[in-house]
């Protein structure tokens, strides 16, 4: 049974995450705001609108958000399938974008807003929640994450019962402590590129979603990209 104590001192460290979560995504918006124009201007320059590409994913306890996201890949013909056709419709921008992680960068919006966490398990498809076990339903107990346990540990080449599995050990096992470990692991990452996947790969076990609904910046109908399967996520600080 957890004891009182327990209860409060995990609160309060869960407080001191949100503290830390506040200050780290304010001030890195701050601080990467050229770099965020750039790619703004960028994309519109190379693809056109919108900017931003957004989609609603389970958050903490699965409730459902709005991740934000630069835009990578212009939106599926009619001909095409979006979950199978990735490497047709990612831009030449958008492959560089995510290689090198730059995509995520409005995320920081999520995690202020208090939808995202800068550590916990990268948010995946609403449609994959009736894929999982209850053990893996536990993933949810913790807000989502920018980087995680399971991003510094094979990231976009992790098949979908490893992340799952991973994700799950992460909330049983969390701490500060733990954070800032995953967080060192996540710089020479981001920086080396590494265990970085740019378009769809099925053959690492992610169920085959259904149509996602997809909400386009400025517009309920059109939208500037497709959405893609977390598989595939180049994660900011991954």
């Amino acid at each position: 049974m957890i004891s009182v104590a327990g209860v409060h001192s995990r609160r309060t460290r869960l407080a001191v995450k949100r503290a830390f979560d506040i200050a780290a995504a304010t001030g890195g918006a701050v601080v990467l705001s050229p770099v965020m124009a750039w790619v703004a201007v960028a994309v519109a320059a190379t693809g056109g609108f919108p900017i931003l590409f957004r989609q609603r994913r389970p958050g903490l306890d699965g409730r459902p958000f709005t991740i934000v996201k630069f835009r990578s890949m212009r939106a599926p013909r009619r001909d095409e399938v979006w979950y199978l056709t990735d490497e047709a419709r990612i831009t030449r921008l958008g492959r560089f974008l995510r290689a090198t992680s730059l995509d995520e960068l409005p995320e920081l919006w999520n995690v202020i807003r208090g939808d995202m966490s800068i550590v916990g398990p990268r948010p995946l498809l609403m449609e994959y929640l009736d894929e999982y076990t209850p053990e893996q339903r536990r993933r949810h107990a913790m807000r989502p994450g920018i980087t995680g346990w399971a991003a510094v540990n094979g990231r976009n080449v992790l098949r979908f019962q490893d992340r799952l599995e991973l994700d799950v050990w992460y909330v049983d096992h969390w701490s500060l402590r733990l954070d800032m470990r995953i967080l060192a692991m996540t710089v020479p990452q981001v920086l080396r590129r590494e265990s970085v996947s740019t378009t769809e790969d099925l053959a690492l076990g992610f169920p085959l979603p259904g149509a996602a609904t997809v909400e386009a910046a400025g517009s309920s109908a059109t939208t500037g990209a497709a959405p893609r399967a977390p598989g595939t996520d180049a994660a900011t600080f991954p």
